[in-house]
């Protein structure tokens, strides 16, 4: 059903008088103005110069080396200059040489990565100034590894990069690469720390505020000239709102808060801003441990359609209650039209770790193609709290694996099968099913594990052919409770601690216990084979318009495997694909190293290139002002499953 809210929203009214126009964000064609194409995150680029016919002769043009491995979201190419973020600083490319304009750098840099030497008969460029870093998820040194964004100026206002730093949230000069020193308190803004890129509507800049205490976790909008605040959201119902009632057993009163970590989209034309937040945190929650908040703790794990202008909730859907399995929304919702019935229905898709693809009317919340609630199992472990049922959509089925039998063990080798059926009878396994709870002391599988499913990449839109594709990993995760610690078994840091504004604590949780394997995956270790059967990882495509499966192939392969002459398994994956009108899906992500080229049409492989280290990223297309049509990704490496790093950006032109 649709939800009904009522929320608080703090306003703040702030008039900016620099004559500033709005300039729409059109879709990605000549440029690739947003970091995810356009601001409804389709990452369709209308470009058919490169099609189906001649993506095979697709070659690299030019390198660049950044000095410093990691970056995960695509580069912004506008009027041929490319801008984007790695950990050692903010960068502006000539778009067509590869050649650097200017780097803004992150502060306390830390030594650069060790460059890989780029191909025979590529151009290089290399970096001007030092720095380096690692990132992930929280992001590293210096700049977030997701962003930035660029804002073209208004009429007294030069375009500007927006970017994540050290210091916060930065306003750079798009031409200079300076600092813009009347933005914020000397360019910054010190408590928006996102680990996404902000997203701009009309001239309002819109990212992850700082927590509050009690009140949690925030969104907040500024003023995109000077930096004021100019609204603000709070993810956890506050006192007032009904939905507070979902934060049981005095766990409002505390520090526990929804998180954040997913990227944002807008509807321009509406003037809807689209919010997939994280599980809970704070009070010693940890990733499978949620006993310092019982209840659905809204508005965790939910998509909010929030008034863009105000900052007030239009509408909520949960799609995961009380999350205890680390099965966030990092995704950023998509948007697009569906023709069903005789009618064009504005809608969003949302793609989580569970696999579930979700669409809704973005206009008013309601299931597109259905929603249940169905039961699932509860836990077990004293203190803890589970829903009794969780959400599915009705369309379309599981992008991947969710359920896992003893009889579904992988047999792609003799050696394999035998290590497989071990491992299950050693680990006293049993079948998984959606949302098993965690055990005290027992092992539970779970289908996908925390890494999905689909993850933070999302999917693309390709608005030529009506499809929602997307890549998604086949890997489960199996572990168990046991008494003592933390997320990684050490006591968390503000255990016990209530802060100066009258937060309580709950007495320390249990928590997971140490296992074989990365973060408890099943799978072997060794070679990063899964226990289940093939696919271990695939492009799914699926229509907008019926809600069904159209094709699925399997992403990535292991080379070792393939060399036996068993059929491509797919592979363990980070990152993302986009799509264009010339009938294509560009995509790296799997770990073995690929950068590849899909018929949209039917998921028939077209062409390959191996990479220095895995695209753990998203790549993007524009075209140069030399009239050519190209591709760019970054071959960045490092972040999952032991991927090599390298620091180079790599782009692509047909010859």
């Amino acid at each position: 059903m649709k939800r009904t809210v009522f929320v608080i929203a703090l306003v703040v009214v702030a008039a900016t008088a620099v004559g500033f126009t709005q300039t729409s964000r059109p879709e990605a064609g000549r440029n690739w103005a947003s970091p995810l194409g356009d601001p409804g995150a389709t990452k369709f680029s209308t470009l058919t110069q490169i099609n189906t016919t001649n993506v095979k002769n697709l070659k690299r043009a030019w390198t660049f080396h950044t000095g410093s491995d990691r970056f995960a979201y695509p580069p912004m190419i506008v009027d041929s200059v490319m801008y984007f973020s790695a950990p050692n600083g903010v960068f502006a490319l000539d778009a067509v040489t590869g050649k650097q304009l200017w780097r803004y750098p992150a502060e306390a840099p830390a030594p650069p990565a060790p460059p890989a030497n780029p191909p025979a008969g590529a151009g290089a460029a290399r970096a001007g100034g030092g720095g380096g870093g690692r990132g992930g998820r929280g992001g590293g040194v210096g700049t977030d590894v997701r962003g930035p964004i660029y804002w073209g100026g208004s009429k007294s206002v030069g375009p500007r990069i927006y970017s994540q730093m050290a210091d916060g949230l930065a306003a750079i000069d798009a031409k200079t690469g300076q600092l813009v020193t009347t933005f914020g308190t000397a360019g910054y803004i010190a408590g928006a720390r996102h680990n996404s890129p902000p997203v701009i509507y009309k001239d309002l800049i819109i990212t992850r505020g700082e927590n509050e205490g009690v009140k949690g976790n925030t969104v907040k909008a500024y003023d995109l000239v000077t930096g004021a605040t100019r609204w603000t959201f709070y993810l956890k119902a506050q006192g007032g709102d009904p939905n507070a009632a979902t934060w049981m057993n005095g766990s409002g009163a505390t520090l526990a808060t929804p998180g954040l970590w997913g990227t944002f989209s807008v509807d321009e034309a509406r003037g809807l801003l689209f919010v997939p937040t994280d599980k809970p945190e704070g009070n010693g929650i940890n990733d499978y441990w949620g006993g310092g908040a019982h209840g659905n703790n809204l508005y965790a794990n939910s998509l909010l359609a929030i008034e863009a202008a105000t900052g007030k909730l239009k509408w909520y859907q949960q799609l995961v209650h009380h999350d205890i399995w680390d099965y966030d929304l990092a995704a950023a919702p998509v948007l697009f039209d569906v023709r069903r019935n005789g009618r064009v229905i504005p809608a969003v898709a949302q793609a989580n770790k569970m696999a579930l693809l979700f669409t809704f009317n973005r206009e008013t919340g309601e299931p597109i193609f259905g929603m249940e609630e169905r039961p699932v199992p509860q836990t077990t472990i004293p203190g803890e709290w589970t829903s009794p049922t969780q959400p599915f959509p009705l369309k379309p089925g599981p992008l991947s694996r969710n359920t896992m039998t003893k009889a579904e063990l992988a047999k792609v080798t003799p050696e394999h099968q035998k290590f497989c059926e071990d491992f299950w009878e050693t680990n006293k396994l049993s079948d998984a099913v959606p949302y098993a709870a965690w055990k005290l002391d027992a092992n539970v599988l779970n289908f996908p594990g925390a890494q999905g499913g689909s993850n933070w990449q999302g999917l693309t839109f390709n608005k030529t052919l009506g499809l929602l594709i997307s890549n998604a990993m086949d890997a489960g995760q199996w572990g168990r409770m046991q008494a003592g610690g933390g997320r990684r078994g050490a006591p968390p840091p503000d255990e016990g601690v209530p802060a100066a504004t009258g937060a309580q604590a709950t007495p320390p949780p249990p928590s997971y216990s140490k296992t074989p394997g990365p973060t408890n995956r099943f799978w072997n270790n060794a070679n990063m084979w899964s226990c289940s059967e093939p696919p271990w990882g695939q492009l799914v495509a699926v229509s907008a318009n019926t809600g069904e499966i159209v094709w699925r192939v399997p992403l990535g392969e292991f080379e070792e495997l393939t060399k036996k002459g068993i059929p491509p398994t797919g592979t363990p994956m980070s990152g993302g694909g986009i799509s264009t009108a010339g009938n294509l899906v560009f995509i790296g992500a799997t770990i073995d190293g690929y950068f590849r080229a899909f018929d949209a049409r039917n998921g028939k492989e077209l062409w390959r290139d191996k990479l220095p280290a895995p695209n753990q990223g998203m790549p993007s297309t524009y075209m140069g002002r030399d009239g050519k049509q190209y591709v760019v990704v970054g071959a960045n490496g490092g972040g999952f499953f032991r991927a090599p790093t390298s620091d180079e950006v790599i782009a692509y032109v047909v010859k």
